[in-house]
């Protein structure tokens, strides 16, 4: 027990990257199921990648009650001193978004394993190598190793986006792979402009020297700061950068795209650590810099992004849109700088995490229900299951539109009560309130066309109804979800606290930029050093 412990930070990034080796070696042959040997094989590839998914997930859980307590975890690897070594940091915003990365995986994982993982090979490798970016980039503490963790989450989405095969897939996989080189390059950019500048990476290092960067130099750091909202806005989803991803999205297989509906959150992540903390309100010359354009880009992303809902027709398009629309509500919270906007951004964030992804399973089962006609929004034969698909439709819909009690209205309202005493409090609750009613227009005209609009002139489908497996696995996320808004109350505390601690830089600078206070252990690795949060901002 001392042992895990003491190696707990970084087996989030291991496990993940140890099983994804592990199912390479074992010869994943998910496209040739047919054969009886390739199908053992990929019965043993499903057992292990769900036991190390939930094994994830109680490693996220672990460094959550530890970073609960408010403890900064710090993780150097080799016993190399920051800022010149890799280091790992979990603090209570990090360890929330690896939970958060395990409660979506592993429902998808139990969905994928119902036989999309058969539609080509090495699904399950390939998702664990998702899992290692995602982690990564929660955990990574310079910008340098947030950038390479990008980078092995966009290599393996990039062949998950076009699992399955299918012109469509190609053709949208083709873009998002370009889009994406392109934003990797300005990524590169905006880093060498930033360590020309500072002289360094580290994020808790950057927090005390870009401060202290005058003009005509803070200029140089003002163009990296844009540069790199660029970067994270496009993987965010912001506008006017987010119009890819409805159709690529929607192209996707869905566990794919349900995946796919954690990794707007590292764009959102990012934006928080950089443009929160760095060039946040204790940046020197460069404070601020992106703030007056931040909070008008997230509510113009919120207000094309429900039109392009109410537009759609196909249900996987429109919940698409609506990821959009999420990723806008979220960054609004943070456009509106200070630990209660972001506090209550984090409770919304997750919630919306949830339902999005329950959403594009959802359409999924219903589509394979409406024979021909699949998830296109336009009267067909009745569904197999209208009763149980429809009460999931009618909750996840509830949610993301804010209908109380549900987690989306309590977000929905912390960020309305955060907004009340800022400038753009008028605008800001006008296109929340205007957004969230168009949110429930869209989804009702679905859920009726779907529902009650059937032809009766056309026969029953022949489906016997979702397998057990992808119900639950759907269910099982709209369940936490709903657990969200029973546990309310320490959720939000929780997140509260989490953006309380993003603004004392002196704690962060302590726990990462201390002396290492040990040499090397056994395994050659430098034991994580703690430091206790007191609270207080500085």
């Amino acid at each position: 027990m001392t042992w895990l412990h003491q190696h707990l930070a970084v087996l989030p990034v291991l496990l993940p990257a140890l099983t994804a080796m592990a199912l390479l070696l074992l010869g994943d042959h998910g496209g040739d199921q047919h054969g009886g040997h390739g199908h053992h094989k990929l019965l043993w590839a499903r057992r292990i990648a769900l036991a190390s998914t939930a094994l994830g997930l109680v490693l996220a859980l672990a460094l959550a009650l530890r970073a609960a307590e408010g403890e900064l975890i710090t993780y150097r690897l080799g016993d190399w001193p920051a800022p010149f070594g890799i280091i790992l940091l979990v603090d209570r915003l990090g360890a929330l978004m690896l939970v958060l990365a395990a409660c979506v995986a592993l429902p998808v994982l139990g969905y994928a394993s119902g036989g999309w993982d058969a539609h080509g090979r090495y699904f399950h490798a390939l998702f664990q190598f998702q899992l290692m970016g995602l982690n990564g980039a929660f955990v990574t503490g310079d910008l340098f190793n947030l950038f390479v963790f990008f980078e092995v989450l966009l290599i393996a989405s990039y062949v998950l986006m076009v699992h399955g095969q299918g012109a469509a897939r190609f053709r949208f996989g083709m873009q998002y792979v370009v889009l994406n080189l392109a934003a990797s390059a300005l990524f590169l950019i905006g880093l060498a402009l930033i360590y020309a500048k500072a002289g360094t990476l580290n994020l808790a290092d950057l927090a005390l020297r870009v401060p202290a960067v005058a003009a005509p130099d803070a200029a140089v750091l003002q163009v990296a700061a844009v540069l790199l909202l660029v970067v994270f806005g496009f993987k965010a989803a912001l506008m006017p950068l987010a119009m890819w991803l409805p159709s690529t999205y929607a192209a996707t297989s869905p566990p794919v795209a349900a995946l796919f509906a954690i990794m707007t959150k590292v764009g959102v992540y990012a934006i928080v650590r950089v443009h929160g903390v760095v060039f946040g309100d204790s940046g020197g010359a460069t404070a601020l810099t992106v703030e007056p354009i931040l909070l008008p880009l997230a509510l113009a992303t919120s207000v094309v992004a429900v039109l392009g809902a109410l537009a759609a027709k196909t249900l996987a398009r429109l919940v698409a849109w609506l990821t959009v629309v999420s990723v806008g509500t979220v960054l609004a919270g943070i456009g509106l700088y200070g630990p209660a906007a972001w506090g209550a951004a984090f409770y919304y964030m997750i919630n919306s995490t949830l339902v999005i992804a329950a959403l594009f399973l959802l359409a999924e089962l219903v589509a394979a229900q409406r024979g021909d006609a699949d998830g296109q929004l336009q009267p067909a034969a009745p569904v197999t299951q209208p009763t149980l698909l429809g009460l999931m439709m009618l909750l996840a819909a509830a949610s993301a539109a804010g209908l109380p009690p549900l987690p989306g209205f309590i977000g929905k309202l912390m960020l309305l009560e955060a907004a009340s005493s800022h400038a753009w409090a008028p605008l800001v609750w006008t296109v929340m309130l205007v957004v969230g009613f168009c949110t429930l227009l869209g989804l009702a005209r679905a859920g009726s066309i779907l529902f009650w609009h059937v032809r009766d002139d056309l026969p029953a489908s022949a489906s016997a109804g979702g397998s057990p497996k992808l119900v639950l696995a759907t269910c099982s996320l709209l369940a936490a979800s709903v657990l969200l808004s029973v546990a309310a109350a320490p959720v939000q505390s929780y997140c509260q606290a989490a953006a309380l601690q993003l603004t004392d830089r002196a704690a962060y600078a302590g726990a990462v930029l201390a002396e290492p206070g040990a040499g090397l252990g056994s395994a050659g690795v430098l034991p994580q050093t703690t430091r206790p949060y007191r609270g207080g901002a500085r």
